[in-house]
């Protein structure tokens, strides 16, 4: 594997850097705004009755699929004999 951290993590998940970087501001954001939603709801309880739990399950079901992804082929940096998540 190479020594390159822009690299190395993404293809460890089977991403390139640029597909990380989609995939991981996608979860930020998404995690910002469940947040907010249930700050709003702790003050407006009957607002945003179930936002912070689905975006959370959502999260979830979309990390997990993703461990199940298929590594990026070693021309991008990945080693497929190591590969482990």
């Amino acid at each position: 594997m190479s020594s390159n951290p822009f690299i190395d993590h993404p293809a460890s998940v089977g991403e390139t850097y640029g597909e990380h970087l989609v995939a991981a501001s996608g979860f930020g954001l998404s995690m910002i705004l469940g947040g907010l939603a249930c700050l709003v709801h702790g003050l407006l309880p009957f607002l945003f009755l179930r936002t912070g739990s689905s975006t959370i399950a959502r999260l979830h079901e979309r990390m997990v699929v993703n461990r199940r992804r298929a590594p990026v082929s070693p021309a991008f940096g990945a080693n497929p004999e190591t590969h482990s998540g």
